[in-house]
């Protein structure tokens, strides 16, 4: 009988020793599976890390090249526009040089025509006072006609009156003269001046009247 109770003691308490050396790997398990899912989430959050600043960085990399995109294309447009003005310019200028030798021409014809104007107004007989009269006509024709050719076909204006207001980018002032005047003002026109388009490609040669005073003072 008690041999009976001896072996179920010790039964017992290798059962319980079984018992406990399993809690005790459980346990283990148990840690080690915490652990492990403790690695995994650090992993996992550093790569989420390291994941959010390769985004940011692409981001900005991003946001650079576009930026850069954004400034070659607004430089390439201006390059055209300006290749564009300069090719025009090109067009509307090309023949500058012509046009100026031309100008000699027409010059030639102001001090026909002015030459022609003061002969005329002399006393002088029928025949000869007429015939002088159709060539001033003629002269004057012809002016006009070569004008208003070299204005439609290649926009040249000729420019510079008595009376008008004097401007030192068109107007080339030979002389001056003190004069009650409230501006200085064109008093005579010894050479036209042309514009080509919008551009002068000769100034006017004048004498010029400058105010002298008294006419601020009144």
């Amino acid at each position: 009988m008690k041999e009976a109770e001896k072996k179920d003691k010790k039964a017992v308490e290798q059962d319980e020793v079984e018992t406990l050396k399993k809690d005790e790997d459980l346990q283990n398990e148990l840690n080690e599976e915490e652990i492990r899912e403790k690695e995994v989430s650090e992993t996992c959050e550093k790569e989420e890390k390291t994941l959010e600043e390769e985004l940011e960085c692409l981001k900005k990399e991003n946001a650079d090249l576009k930026d850069q995109y954004l400034r070659k294309l607004a430089e390439f447009d201006n390059y055209r526009k300006r290749m564009i003005k300069e090719k025009q310019e090109a067009i509307d200028y090309a023949n500058t040089n012509l046009l100026l030798d031309l100008l000699t021409t027409l010059d030639d014809f102001d001090r026909a025509i002015q030459a022609a104007s003061q002969n005329s107004g002399e006393e002088k007989k029928g025949d000869k006072k007429q015939a002088e009269g159709s060539i001033l006509e003629g002269l004057c024709l012809m002016n006009k006609q070569m004008l208003s050719m070299l204005e439609k076909k290649y926009n040249l204006l000729p420019f510079g009156k008595a009376g008008e207001s004097y401007d030192h980018d068109r107007h080339e002032a030979i002389g001056s003269m003190q004069m009650p005047v409230a501006e200085p003002v064109l008093a005579e026109v010894y050479l036209k001046g042309y514009l080509l388009k919008e551009r002068v490609i000769r100034p006017a040669k004048v004498m010029v009247h400058m105010p002298d005073g008294t006419e601020t003072e009144k």
